[in-house]
């Protein structure tokens, strides 16, 4: 997905330089420009969406590795309209075996059990307080 993210500028740039016959010079420029900021963007975009994948999956290996079973008790609720996905932001206090208790701010989506007071179930990785509401 990634790379299809990257492609079309490095493919533009090519049809740029190949074409046959060539362009008149002042066109030429202008399609060279457009093509290497869209290659600088594409590559941008798809380096930073494989750096989020990436570190996603270490941390879920990481939780599934490390991780104890814990409790997240809802401490206040708020809604949240950044986004695409508007949702609830909610302020959680995390506890269980093996570390102090800790609080944590996370964004769900919409969800009339979501309440001050509400228990959820978590994993936590002790060592650096990563966790994952289940």
């Amino acid at each position: 997905m990634f790379l299809a993210i990257c492609l079309p500028g490095p493919v533009l740039l090519t049809v740029a330089l190949t074409l046959d016959p060539p362009l008149p010079p002042a066109e030429f420029w202008g399609m060279l420009a457009g093509d290497v900021l869209i290659t600088i963007v594409g590559v941008g975009f798809g380096v930073l969406g494989l750096r989020l994948v990436t570190r996603s999956r270490r941390d879920a290996r990481r939780l599934a590795t490390a991780g104890v079973a814990a409790t997240a008790e809802i401490l206040t609720v708020a809604h949240h309209l950044g986004g695409e996905d508007p949702g609830l932001e909610l302020h959680l206090r995390i506890s269980g075996p093996g570390f102090a208790p800790f609080g944590a701010d996370t964004i769900r989506p919409d969800d009339p059990a979501l309440v001050p007071g509400a228990i959820l179930t978590a994993v936590v990785d002790p060592a650096d307080r990563l966790f994952r509401i289940t």
